[in-house]
């Protein structure tokens, strides 16, 4: 459980600029992970923190032995082409990291000049896949998204009596995850009408989002070896955002009895920033059920996680139609909702994974499940917003939608504030649909 320290100071202002103007995503409170190049160059993709609308290149800190100890081994780590060494040596390593970005970053510091020399502008970075994805699960931690969708697939039964007990989770495919500005095709796959004698083939017709929070391991345990909860936290390397792109009408035929497949393999994006979880910790809430639910077994229970153990991250979702490119415009908003409202944390999520003996890896990948609030407008995904498809949702232009159309681009944003701490960001999600494959 990471503690408020020097670094969470509201107070500290940067020698960046730009780092210090109001609603920055990146200030040096924050000092997120990705892993990038110069645009169009053929540079290795290297290890980058943010800080304002600049990036500190791991690659140039470590060649210009700029940190010493811990911090010095931890910013070679983390000049490889992705993070996962970072990722392996765990968190004393990382935040001795944070800490000498932190001290090198602040106004006044005596490091600025040779740092100065390390920064490449985010306007002409592209970005990698932060880390190398070995697995992926994807869990469902949204009590009212499961509600909503099981109204829809099973209204007399919409929510499974295992909900309330187990952290429900499912192994997705790691090959299709993408960067933000990832486009993909339209999915094609097999579909069944009701009244109709046999499926039929072609491309999904009710193409959806899926609003979610990716969370990084880092250092891994043992095959065997089962992860507490008192420990859980300390695997985890941070937070991205995640859009799990998901055809319904493929899922409604395909999902009994093994659950999704071709409808959800396609293609998943995720930001290119990773927000650690120490810089998150001032944001941290208590985490609460209903009286009337069953509470957590013991051992996805702990004194430190019902304390602090769920996050308020804010979330928003918007759309950019073609129409909307094409007039100049951005994108117009579906849902705004919070984290706080997921129904099992970080940490009950490793721990149900490793109870059984199951490897965790640095570089493997949790999906949060849609996150859905309690209300209607705080629903992460347009099944739930148009109730299925039968009340589509009119945007600020006039234009309507049930379902994402070709050429519809989608846009998650995140990011915390609240009185008494720096607001931080976790950038952008962006993915775009083409058209399906003739």
């Amino acid at each position: 459980m990471n503690l408020i320290n020097e670094t969470h100071d509201p107070a500290l202002h940067s020698w960046v600029a730009s780092a210090n103007a109001a609603g920055c995503d990146f200030p040096v409170q924050n000092l997120p992970f990705a892993s990038f190049r110069r645009q169009g160059s053929s540079e290795p993709f290297r290890g980058g923190v943010a800080i304002g609308d600049q990036i500190v290149d791991l690659a140039a800190v470590a060649a210009a032995g700029l940190f010493t100890g811990e911090a010095s081994v931890a910013a070679q780590a983390g000049a490889q082409p992705q993070l996962n060494a970072l990722m392996a040596l765990g968190q004393p390593a990382w935040s001795a990291l944070r800490l000498a970005l932190s001290r090198a970053l602040r106004a006044g510091a005596p490091e600025q000049a040779a740092l100065r020399a390390c920064l490449v502008p985010q306007a002409e970075a592209e970005y990698g896949l932060p880390a190398r994805i070995g697995d992926y699960t994807d869990f469902y931690t949204s009590v009212h998204h499961a509600t909503n969708i099981g109204k829809l697939f099973r209204p007399d039964n919409p929510l499974l009596p295992n909900y309330k007990w187990v952290p429900i989770g499912y192994h997705g495919r790691a090959s299709s995850i993408g960067v933000s500005g990832q486009a993909f095709r339209r999915p094609q796959g097999q579909t069944f009408v009701p009244g109709a004698t046999e499926p039929s083939f072609g491309p999904s017709q009710k193409l959806d989002i899926e609003l979610e929070l990716g969370i990084f391991i880092g250092s891994g345990n043992a095959l065997g070896e089962p992860v507490p909860i008192t420990e859980a936290e300390e695997h985890v390397f941070g937070l991205c955002l995640l859009n799990d792109w998901s055809a319904r009408d493929l899922q409604a035929w395909e999902y009994q009895p093994l659950g999704p497949f071709l409808s959800k393999n396609f293609a998943t994006t995720i930001s290119p920033w990773i927000v650690t979880l120490e810089a998150l910790a001032p944001y941290r809430v208590a985490f609460l059920r209903p009286e009337s639910d069953p509470q957590p077994l013991p051992y996805l229970d702990s004194a430190a996680n019902r304390q602090a153990g769920s996050l308020d991250i804010q979330l928003e979702v918007l759309l950019q139609t073609p129409a909307m490119r094409a007039q100049g415009q951005g994108g117009a908003p579906l849902v705004r909702t919070s984290y706080r409202h997921a129904y099992w944390t970080v940490a009950q999520m490793v721990t149900h994974h490793t109870v059984n003996g199951c490897n965790l890896q640095p570089g493997d990948l949790f999906g949060s499940g849609t996150l859905s609030g309690p209300t209607l407008d705080q629903a992460g995904a347009l099944i739930e917003l148009t109730s299925g498809g039968k009340n589509p949702v009119t945007l600020a232009n006039g234009e309507v939608r049930s379902w994402l159309e070709d050429g519809d681009a989608v846009v998650i944003r995140g990011w915390c504030e609240q009185p008494g701490a720096a607001r931080i960001g976790f950038g952008a999600c962006v993915g775009t649909v083409l058209p399906a494959r003739g």
